[in-house]
């Protein structure tokens, strides 16, 4: 169904992760995908726990909430629900879904977190060195 002219819901399902990738990794890649998020999972819960940044902390939630989403899908269905579909006249961008975008925008703000937790310290040192 075609909402815009550039965005449109179309179901579909990924039995791999990201563009598609492992896809053809039958029923034990779903197990071992599933078990590769749930380590992951575990880890960013531990940082999350551990930090003392709100934004790193809501950043790594954002992923944990989106791996959950997809690990739901996994396992209940054996494949990741994707219905959102971007696209620019006949150019498609793989079609993904609202937990994607969320472990996307978490990830973003990890980076931006990393960046500014880095820049004090570099001014800082750039001034002991004068």
């Amino acid at each position: 169904m075609d909402l815009t002219p550039f965005l449109a819901l179309r179901l579909g399902f990924n039995p791999g992760v990201t563009f598609g990738l492992f896809a053809d990794s039958g029923p034990m890649g779903r197990w071992v995908l599933s078990g590769v998020t749930i380590l992951i999972i575990g880890a960013l819960l531990a940082w999350i726990w551990r930090t003392r940044s709100a934004m790193t902390g809501a950043a790594a939630s954002l992923v944990v909430g989106g791996a959950a989403g997809n690990l739901i899908d996994r396992l209940r269905f054996g494949a990741v629900t994707d219905f959102i579909d971007l696209h620019w006249g006949e150019a498609h961008w793989p079609t993904f879904n609202l937990a994607d975008a969320a472990i996307v925008c978490g990830v973003g703000l990890l980076l931006l977190a990393a960046r500014e937790s880095k820049a004090p310290a570099a001014s800082a040192n750039l001034k002991r060195a004068s």
